[in-house]
């Protein structure tokens, strides 16, 4: 059995745990899930780490960084840090960040993180279970949150 780790912030304003493993129960199953919750996203790569340790196969980071020039290089260190425990760990760690300056309204910024984690989840299952899906989906120009923006065509 799989196990899925799911690192999760109080900071964030949209519960985007809940949308990963609702979309996680509706793909399939052999795995379980564990959360770990921190403060901020500086702290999301010790809970990733921590998770690893626990004994999970894919760890997934949520975030959601403020709109504020000081929340971007927070979130630049967040990233940094999360690829160090990713690359010392040899574990995906997939990041999922929704910074609040990228919808103009709530509702909008809402629907965004909801559909980010639910597609980093198929993600995250795709690389435990079924990798021949990424493989196919290579060079489509996937987008998660956002609609695809499609291969270029020559």
């Amino acid at each position: 059995m799989k196990k899925i780790g799911i690192a999760d912030t109080t900071f964030a304003r949209v519960n985007m745990y809940k949308s990963v493993v609702d979309e996680l129960a509706s793909i399939g199953t052999g795995y379980t899930t564990e959360r770990y919750t921190v403060p901020g996203i500086k702290d999301l790569a010790i809970a990733s780490q921590r998770l690893i340790k626990n004994g999970c196969d894919i760890v997934i980071a949520l975030g959601m960084p403020g709109p504020e020039p000081i929340d971007k290089q927070c979130a630049d260190q967040a990233s940094r840090s999360l690829l160090d425990v990713e690359i010392k760990h040899d574990i995906h760690i997939l990041e999922v960040f929704v910074h609040e300056d990228e919808a103009d309204n709530e509702t909008e910024l809402a629907e965004l993180a909801h559909n980010r984690a639910r597609e980093h989840a198929i993600n995250a299952y795709d690389l435990l279970f079924r990798p021949d899906r990424l493989q196919r989906a290579a060079g489509t120009g996937q987008r998660e949150g956002h609609p695809d923006a499609g291969p270029i065509r020559r």
